[in-house]
């Protein structure tokens, strides 16, 4: 869970770096996102870890989009794939 939590922080601090009226739109996305999937058993490490890959991807792709460095997502790829 703190992990998440993490990756749902580093995620919204991404979102500020996008141009400024996308981010309520990711902002949501992103909220929607975790909290769909909540329901993830804890102690599945192998869906967590696919999970977490998912979200470092898919934010990579949306910085990329909005020509945002992807050096800006270091410490997200830290926590994601560790």
């Amino acid at each position: 869970m703190e992990k998440a939590l993490r990756v749902y922080g580093e995620v919204l601090r991404l979102v500020r770096r996008l141009p400024k009226d996308t981010r309520p739109y990711y902002a949501k996305y992103a909220r929607e996102n975790f909290v769909n999937y909540r329901e993830v058993d804890a102690g599945d490490p192998k869906a967590l870890d696919e999970l977490f890959h998912r979200a470092y991807n898919h934010s990579i792709w949306v910085l990329n989009k909005y020509s945002v460095e992807e050096a800006a997502a270091h410490r997200l790829k830290e926590i994601c794939l560790g």
